[in-house]
């Protein structure tokens, strides 16, 4: 089992069944979620026979950087490649000085989940080649901690909203969020965790069962059922009042706002009175709206909506007074939306082949 993939109680159960003293795993954690060492040999306190055993039994395997897009002042693209072969993209996101301040160190990394996705929302790339497999824990892990050794930087800000449905993968992204919190893991403040779904009810009740208080942020893109059926497949299995009665169950338990993710789409759902309706839902939960103009997917018809569309939209929500900002997509030349990165790859690998 990957080392990356383990709790400190398990390590520590296992090394002591080994009949290797506990304290043993408390170094081991410190070495690599503390240092940040990606190797067995950089453990210079543990003695060299046990490193060459524990070696072998919890190895230290970082996916391979297959293309870095994007400069270091700016969003930048990684596409990871895993030992079976798949690939998957997560991406570093610089503050912006607008929201942040000038001299503000946020760095926020959106991590995937699974390689492809089932849910076939119709915005994203990530889906358009089907479902291939879900994240281990360690391969959710290990793209925080390779990224900040590529970038040199360390993440302060972490979302799931990469490739893939992180409610679809749940008990991995739960582990996985256990490490990133934890004081012995990379001790990520839970408030600086956003989880994004398409709308998995049953996942989003059961989520907002963990303590924490770990920022939801829902994927809607349509106030109303046959707009986000258009959009979101996910609505046929949850429509939008089993939606939002799980948002209202998560809400009563957190004191972080939920988000909504809306991207503006030309002709589909940047009609005012879809703008109306969303401003209803965010009011009956106090939530806020992110609106996200579509970012051109090679292969989908839609468009992005002009300036004045999405100004219109956004003004309509602030007369209704709820929270709303329009987010600018950083980095449309290094292939921004989920997915697009590795399936110009994979075609190109392709055609070599």
């Amino acid at each position: 089992m990957q080392l990356q993939g383990l709790a400190l109680e398990e390590l520590t159960s296992q090394l002591q069944e080994r009949g290797i003293p506990a304290y043993r795993a408390k170094q081991m954690m410190e070495w690599v979620y503390k240092k940040r060492i990606t190797s067995w040999g950089e453990m210079k306190n543990l003695p060299l026979a046990l490193r060459e055993e524990l070696a072998e039994t919890y190895p230290l395997i970082f996916p391979e950087v297959v293309t870095i897009s994007g400069s270091h002042d700016t969003t930048q693209k990684f596409l990871l490649r895993f030992s079976d072969g798949e690939m998957i993209e997560t991406v570093l996101i610089p503050a912006s000085p607008a929201l942040y301040g000038e001299e503000s160190d946020r760095r926020t990394l959106c991590v995937s989940t699974q390689v492809g996705c089932a849910y076939g929302c119709k915005f994203c790339a990530s889906g358009l080649d089907g479902f291939k497999r879900n994240l281990r824990v360690d391969e959710i892990i290990s793209q925080v901690l390779l990224v900040e050794k590529e970038s040199g930087h360390r993440i302060n800000n972490l979302v799931f909203m990469g490739m893939g449905e992180p409610l679809a993968n749940f008990e991995n992204l739960n582990k996985a969020i256990t490490i990133l919190n934890a004081p012995w893991g990379i001790g990520l403040g839970a408030r600086k965790i956003t989880v994004s779904t398409s709308g998995l009810a049953p996942q989003i009740r059961e989520f907002a069962d963990r303590p924490e208080q770990i920022r939801l942020a829902i994927s809607l893109h349509g106030a109303t059922d046959d707009v986000r059926l258009q959009i979101m497949p996910i609505n046929k299995r949850y429509p939008i009042a089993e939606l939002m009665e799980a948002c209202a169950y998560y809400a009563a338990r957190k004191k972080q706002l939920i988000t909504f993710e809306y991207i503006l789409i030309a002709g589909v759902n940047d009609q005012l009175e879809q703008a109306r309706l969303l401003a209803q839902h965010a009011q009956r939960l106090r939530a806020k709206i992110n609106l996200i103009p579509y970012n051109k997917v090679e292969g989908l018809p839609w468009e992005r909506p002009s300036e004045q569309a999405q100004q219109a939209f956004l003004g309509e929500l602030r007369q209704q007074r709820v929270p709303a900002t329009i987010r600018r997509e950083k980095g449309h030349d290094i292939d921004a939306a989920c997915g697009q990165l590795r399936r110009r790859m994979k075609s190109e690998e392709n055609s070599q082949g």
